[in-house]
C-alpha cells in the first residue's frame, strides 16, 4: 500500500545507490527546527499575557493586537466578516491587507509550515503512523485534495447565509487556543480529533484534504515570491526522501523530474507549504529556497539544465 501511495506521489519505484554521504541528524532536522521554534514562539507570545500577565500581543491568531501599535487580523476571518455582516472595520481590513501582503510574498501556506499551531499535532500523528505502520482505515480509498476546497466555499457561503463567522466556531486553530487560556476542554477534543483523522482515518487528512484555512491561504499565495527550487535536479538520486517526508508531495515531481518536458525547476504550486523538509532530507542539495518575482520562476538549473 505504502508503495502505491509513493508512486502515485512521482516517487520513483526502486531508489538507487546514494553518491553522496547521508547528512549529519542536524543537517537532516534543521528546518523542522526553525520551524517548530517558530511555532513555539508565535504561541508563547500569544499566552505570555493570559498566563505570566506580559501583554505583549492580546487577542489570537484570528485577531490580535501587538504592544497596543499594530492590529493583524486573519484575511479569513476578515472575509467571512465582510460576508456575514456585509461591513468590517478600517482596522480590521488593514491589518487582514498586512498579513495578506506578507503570505502574497512569502507564499499563502508557509503559514501552515510556520505559524499553525495545528501542525505539529498533524505531523505527530504522520511520523506515529509510519513508525508504527498503522494502515489507514479508508485504505486505498483517496479523497480528491481539492474537497478543502470545498470546504472552504462552504465555510463562506454559510458566513453569508447565516449572518455570522462560522469557521471560527470550529476552527481548531480558534478552540486549541482558547483551551490553552480558558481551558475549555472542547478544544483539546477538536485537537485530539485531528490527531485521530490523521493517525487511522486518512493520512494527512486534515490539512492535505479538509482545512480550509490553508486552502484560503494557498489561494492567497498563488502568486508568491518564495518558493522551492530543485535548482540542482540532475544531481537527483531518485532516493524519494524528498517525497516521503513532504506533507504534499504531490507538489514536488513537476519540478524535479520535468526537465525533459520544459518545465521549471520551481515548485508553483499553492499547495507548498515551504517547510523545507526537501531541503533537509535531500543529501544531494537539489532543493533551495528562493525569491523570485512572478517573471522569472522559469529559470535554469544550477546544473545548467532546461528550465
Amino acid at each position: 500500500m505504502r508503495r502505491g501511495a509513493e508512486l502515485a506521489a512521482g516517487m520513483p519505484a526502486a531508489p538507487p545507490k546514494r553518491t553522496a554521504p547521508r547528512r549529519s541528524l542536524w543537517r537532516r532536522n534543521r528546518w523542522l527546527v526553525a520551524r517548530r521554534a517558530s511555532q513555539l514562539l508565535v504561541l508563547a507570545l500569544f499566552l505570555l499575557g493570559p498566563w505570566a500577565g506580559v501583554w505583549i500581543v492580546r487577542g489570537n491568531l484570528a485577531s490580535s493586537d501587538w504592544l497596543g501599535l499594530l492590529s493583524l487580523t486573519d484575511p479569513f476571518v476578515a472575509l467571512q466578516t465582510l460576508l456575514a455582516h456585509r461591513s468590517i472595520s478600517g482596522t480590521a481590513l488593514l491589518g487582514a491587507a498586512i498579513v495578506a501582503g506578507a503570505y502574497m510574498v512569502l507564499g499563502g501556506r508557509s503559514y501552515c509550515a510556520w505559524v499553525c499551531p495545528i501542525n505539529p499535532v498533524t505531523d505527530l500523528a504522520a511520523w506515529l503512523r509510519i513508525k508504527l505502520r498503522l494502515p489507514a482505515l479508508l485504505g486505498r480509498v483517496k479523497p480528491d485534495r481539492r474537497l478543502r476546497y470545498a470546504v472552504l466555499g462552504v465555510a463562506l457561503g454559510l458566513s453569508a447565509l447565516l449572518g455570522s463567522v462560522v469557521w471560527e466556531t470550529v476552527n481548531p486553530i480558534t478552540l486549541l487556543q482558547r483551551a490553552l487560556v480558558f481551558g475549555v476542554a472542547g478544544g483539546y477534543g477538536a485537537v485530539l480529533a485531528v490527531f485521530g483523522l490523521d493517525l487511522l482515518v486518512l493520512p494527512r487528512g486534515w490539512c492535505g484534504h479538509l482545512c480550509p484555512v490553508g486552502a484560503f491561504y494557498g489561494v492567497l499565495g498563488r502568486g508568491a515570491m518564495l518558493h522551492v527550487s530543485a535548482e540542482n535536479r540532475d544531481d537527483c538520486t531518485r532516493c524519494g526522501d524528498c517525497f516521503r517526508v513532504c506533507p504534499e508531495p504531490q507538489v514536488i515531481a513537476p519540478a524535479l523530474y520535468g526537465a525533459a518536458q520544459g518545465r521549471s525547476p520551481v515548485i508553483e504550486s499553492a499547495a507548498c507549504i515551504r517547510c523545507a523538509r526537501c531541503l533537509d532530507v535531500c543529501d544531494e542539495d537539489v532543493f533551495r529556497l528562493r525569491l523570485l518575482a512572478p517573471g522569472r520562476r522559469k529559470v535554469r538549473g544550477a546544473n545548467g539544465g532546461p528550465p
